[in-house]
């Protein structure tokens, strides 16, 4: 009886957050056009990214990288250092690691059982492409006589782990959040945070001297190429696992 009675409150919170999220899901129809129209777009990165993944081969230094970066650390305003060093921050081990469990900890909770399994796979997919891709390209890094570098990095440039990390995570982040809530301030408020988190890390490496501005291209590109095949498995699991979760089933059941 005791035991019952400890787990009373902690059923309590969770049905109290299913039944927030489920006021807050949009419908089925609106969902799946959202989506359609998120997935377009990245298409186009194909192409251009085997383009420059063969010039980057060829060619390990541009002169436009160095033009670039030089031009970015010419920026000395204390608040936008620190503002670049923080974004970049939550994509060094071991907060990458943290923040995406956290993440995916709190979807589970809100009832989107799929959805967490789909954003886990979307947490360990870009890190594990960025360095097969690494390796390679073998592309070093940029170097101290060329360029201020705040952090000499044990790895290879190309493409940015930061930049594929966010766009494949927070991007996937950021779709569910676009096609499962309803339009609201707060779906606002998710939608800019996270939007802004993947424009403006790629200016934050190449800021800091770690990557150089076609690293960041590149990662901008595969990176949205990683999330359309996050996107694809997600789709293509809805309406298979999880069917009965207690938020945001699959149309047909509902």
């Amino acid at each position: 009886m005791a035991g019952q009675a400890s787990e009373k409150p902690v059923e309590e919170i969770k049905n109290a957050a299913q039944q927030a999220a489920k006021a807050e899901t949009a419908s089925p129809p609106r969902r799946q056009y959202r989506a359609f129209l998120f997935q377009v777009a990245l298409f186009a990165a194909i192409g251009a990214f085997a383009v420059l993944t063969i010039m980057v081969r060829t060619t390990p230094l541009f002169t436009l990288d160095v033009q670039i970066t030089r031009a970015l650390q010419s920026i000395r305003w204390p608040i936008f250092a620190a503002a670049m060093d923080l974004i970049s921050w939550p994509g060094f081990s071991p907060q990458s690691f943290i923040f995406s469990f956290l993440i995916v900890l709190l979807i589970y909770r809100f009832g989107l059982h799929w959805e967490t399994l789909a954003a886990s796979v979307a947490a360990l997919l870009p890190p594990v492409v960025n360095v097969l891709v690494k390796g390679l390209i073998r592309r070093p890094r940029p170097t101290v006589d060329v360029v201020q570098v705040l952090e000499n990095l044990d790895s290879y440039s190309f493409p940015s782990g930061h930049v594929m990390f966010y766009v494949g995570f927070f991007g996937f982040i950021w779709f569910l959040v676009y096609t499962l809530l309803k339009s609201s301030l707060r779906r606002t408020l998710l939608l800019v945070f996270f939007a802004s988190l993947i424009a403006l890390v790629g200016i934050s490496r190449i800021y800091l001297g770690q990557h150089w501005a076609s690293d960041v291209l590149g990662a901008y590109l595969l990176g949205s190429l990683t999330l359309l095949a996050i996107l694809q498995f997600y789709r293509w699991g809805k309406k298979r696992f999880f069917v009965r979760q207690p938020v945001a089933p699959p149309a047909s059941q509902i």
